[in-house]
């Protein structure tokens, strides 16, 4: 246990308690604007009359809460002083929160922190449970990431995933297919179902799955000669589930063919009758009997149906997803749980912003653009109790995101951390500078990023990333050899130390580097007192300081 003076954690105290006091100071200006929320699209036109109906007036919140919340949302990375004094001191009150997005959407880090939400669904995983390999995953990851550079339609972008044949060392898009735990047909229509249609197929009836099942019938996978590839092809014959030609993951397939057929047929000798009555059995999800030819794959028919403006499901999902992950909560909850007993809590916001999608030829970033210029997602954060019940009166608070919190920290004091993959494999080692959100592989990890709920990965479900916070989590930040160690010797942090001998003036600066704004008056009467009180050298004393602050929920937590 690391020993801390007891009136470091007063100032811990302190400076949190000032937080909370602030929250309720409307007239300080801090968190909120003092400019009249006004609506800013249809978006919030929709919203606004909901709220009006029940009474609540919006309120917008300030701009240094702005510049930290849009930093963290659109590319995972806090702003640093710099930028976030001058997007404050901007006095282009008009234009400056539209031109802040656009260069956002514009930054290298925008693909990394969307690879990494993206690396969550598709599941992009070395080991264990996916075992994708490292190759692959590598070769997956780059997939994703050269699609959220290019702006991909995202009707392209499933579609190739549905749809690709080759080596997952070579074809990225095709370890899709690779990256699921059950490889049987139903196996594979359940993650179609959940990543595309935002649906669990564990609610639906069995004939459904069943139906949408024979799309996926045809896929196999085969090894090569190269250690742990394998590729991913239409097979029509059934070639890959003969003995002697299962690939890991379909040995299970090939055991439970009858003795006599997996003795003795041979791709030649499976009957057409038994293919057309295996082909007349596919149904979409939504009952339309499909009509299968043997010419032609019948992923490619399945994704024909799904990326249709009129599929019931595709865009609702994806409008959804983005929603829940800029607003913290989708319109439909939890984002990949839509059925007909779980409706939309806002049906004509979800109408709208799947028309948008549709209209847009399904650029995605048009609906960032849409959601991040909005009134409503630039509400303010803070819980009063007219706002604090109904949907989207307030950006919702939550946790920062495993990789965005220790990314964070290092920038904060200019270090790094180490991130190693349990099994030696190559891809393993990874660039001391490369920041967490770039990490392509959720096998390749830190003790801080298990202990602060980075996702799993093992299925594709928004619920497995766990934000909640823990009691080992605030020990960990409050008294560990790691953070310590970070504030102690960062040189970022030192710089900001030694930059002037005024208090004053390295508090703004802490303040400003850490939790993006300037400290009131009352929190520099707060840090001076501590300074003067006690016996630690002025440099230990402003590191404490800057400990007690990203210790707070200010920094904690989207706000």
């Amino acid at each position: 246990m690391l020993k801390r003076s007891p009136l470091w954690f007063i100032l811990c105290l302190t400076l949190v308690w000032r937080s909370v006091a602030i929250a309720d100071d409307r007239a300080a200006n801090l968190y909120e604007s003092a400019v009249a929320a006004t609506p800013n699209g249809e978006i919030d036109r929709i919203v606004f009359a909901e709220l009006s109906s029940l009474g609540i007036q919006p309120v917008t919140c300030s701009d240094a809460v702005f510049v930290r919340r849009a930093y963290l949302d659109i590319i995972g990375t806090l702003p640093t002083a710099d930028e976030a004094l001058q997007f404050i001191e901007d006095p282009d009150v008009k234009t400056k929160r539209a031109a802040l997005i656009e260069r956002l959407l514009d930054r290298p880090e925008f693909a990394d922190y969307w690879s990494m939400k993206w690396g969550d669904v598709l599941r992009i995983k070395a080991e264990f449970p996916i075992n994708l390999w490292p190759n692959a995953a590598q070769a997956y990851h780059r997939w994703v990431r050269a699609s959220i550079v290019e702006n991909k339609r995202y009707d392209q972008f499933a579609r190739e995933l549905l749809t690709s044949s080759g080596s997952n060392f070579r074809v990225g898009s095709v370890n899709f297919y690779r990256a699921m735990q059950n490889k049987t047909a139903e196996g594979i229509a359940s993650s179609v179902a959940l990543t595309f249609m935002g649906t669990r197929t564990e609610s639906w009836p069995e004939e459904r799955l069943s139906g949408m099942a024979v799309f996926f019938s045809q896929v196999g996978y085969k090894p090569t000669a190269e250690w742990k590839e394998e590729i991913v092809f239409w097979d029509p014959l059934d070639a890959s589930t003969l003995p002697d030609n299962a690939a890991p993951g379909q040995a299970a397939v090939a055991a439970s063919l009858p003795s006599s057929q997996a003795a003795d047929d041979t791709p030649e000798s499976i009957t057409k009758p038994a293919k057309a009555e295996k082909r007349s059995a596919a149904v979409f999800p939504d009952g339309t009997k499909a009509s299968l030819s043997p010419d032609r794959d019948p992923r490619e028919v399945f994704a024909d149906w799904l990326i249709t403006p009129e599929n019931p499901w595709f865009t609702r999902s994806i409008a959804n997803r983005v929603w829940a992950w800029l607003m913290g909560r989708g319109i439909v909850h939890e984002p990949d749980d839509i059925r007909e007993d779980n409706p939309p809590s806002n049906p004509e916001l979800m109408a709208f912003l799947e028309q948008e999608l549709i209209a847009s030829d399904y650029d995605l970033k048009h609906l960032y653009r849409l959601i991040l210029n909005s009134a409503t997602y630039q509400m303010s954060s803070m819980p009063v109790a007219d706002r604090s019940e109904a949907p989207w009166a307030r950006y919702p608070l939550r946790r920062l995101d495993a990789e965005v919190l220790i990314d964070a920290v290092n920038q904060i004091t200019g270090t790094v951390d180490l991130y190693t993959s349990p099994i030696p494999e190559p891809f393993t080692y990874i660039p001391s500078d490369q920041p967490a959100i770039a990490l392509a592989d959720g096998s390749i990890t830190s003790p801080f990023l298990a202990l602060f709920g980075r996702s799993a990965r093992a299925t594709g479900m928004e619920n497995e990333r766990n934000n909640r916070p823990v009691a080992s989590q605030w020990l960990h930040l409050l008294n560990s050899g790691h953070i310590q160690t970070k504030l102690e010797r960062g040189p970022a942090l030192k710089a900001v130390l030694t930059s002037s001998r005024d208090p004053a003036v390295i508090a703004e600066r802490l303040y400003l580097t850490i939790l993006s704004r300037r400290p009131t008056d009352a929190e520099l009467k707060t840090v001076a007192s501590y300074v003067r009180s006690t016996p630690l050298k002025r440099n230990e004393a402003a590191i404490d300081v800057a400990w007690a602050l990203i210790n707070s929920p200010e920094f904690l937590y989207r706000h």
